[in-house]
């Protein structure tokens, strides 16, 4: 929550040039694939770490899974946290040829921006497959009574 007592979720913006220009409707869970043998809830939090510079602390509540219009399946959790104080996004970088058929590598950052979104404006945001995560947060804390 907020100063304002207002819910929010954290969001990860995608780096690299297929996401420079795009916004409302490509940001997202941090995520990523699991490694061989290794737990969703591990993978989540390593993922989460690679893709903020830092590991949130606290009791994770199960969102469920989601599958994209890729057909990548998304698993999610959520938690009640801040940010550390003095936080900087870091993430890991992946390398492309850029421009297409250029012969050049070029490095970008996993995810260029991430931030705190208003539960009810992060809608507009997140990936449009993501937004069911967003329904099941409302509805666990609304079962809470917050």
């Amino acid at each position: 929550m907020n100063e304002n007592n207002e819910i929010e979720v954290f969001l990860a913006h995608p780096g690299g040039p297929f996401f420079a220009k795009k916004d409302k409707g490509f940001w997202g869970i941090p995520k990523g694939l699991p490694n061989k043998n290794e737990a969703l809830e591990e993978a989540a939090k390593r993922e989460f770490l690679e893709e903020t510079g830092f590991i949130p602390e606290g009791e994770l509540t199960e969102l469920g899974s989601v599958k994209q219009k890729g057909g990548k399946t998304v698993h999610c959790w959520a938690l009640e946290g801040n940010l550390p104080e003095n936080w900087e996004l870091k993430c890991n970088n992946f390398t492309i040829e850029w421009p297409p058929k250029s012969g050049k590598l070029q490095s970008f950052p996993e995810v260029d921006k991430a931030q705190f979104f208003k539960l009810d404006e992060a809608g507009a945001y997140i990936n449009q497959a993501q937004c069911t995560f967003l329904d099941r947060l409302a509805l666990q804390l609304k079962g809470k009574g917050i």
